[in-house]
């Protein structure tokens, strides 16, 4: 199993930068059940004002080559493009388990 973690800071005000990651976490919620080899995904909005960082994702999927499967799913593009003019800046890490 492969884990893919992935986290987003984003621009706006708070109130912008909460309005963008709701209606991404919501896309991505619905992933698992338009994308085969997704075998689940955590979303999570940051909570602490004290942080820079807005969103992350837990990803999980069999193999090392089905991220790239994942990230190039025309529903996983969709409810990336809900970034767009928004991402400050992104870190990933995928790791097998």
């Amino acid at each position: 199993m492969v884990k893919h973690i992935v986290t987003f800071k984003l621009t706006g005000t708070p109130s912008e930068r909460l309005d963008v990651a709701t209606r991404f976490k919501n896309a991505l919620d619905a992933l698992p059940e338009q994308i085969d080899v997704l075998k689940s995904i955590e979303v999570g909005i940051n909570q602490n004002p004290a942080e820079s960082w807005d969103v992350v994702l837990t990803a999980i999927v069999d193999k090392m080559e089905e991220v790239e499967i994942y990230a190039k799913h025309p529903a996983h593009v969709a409810a990336a493009s809900l970034l767009a003019g928004h991402k400050a800046d992104r870190a990933c890490v995928d790791y097998e388990l």
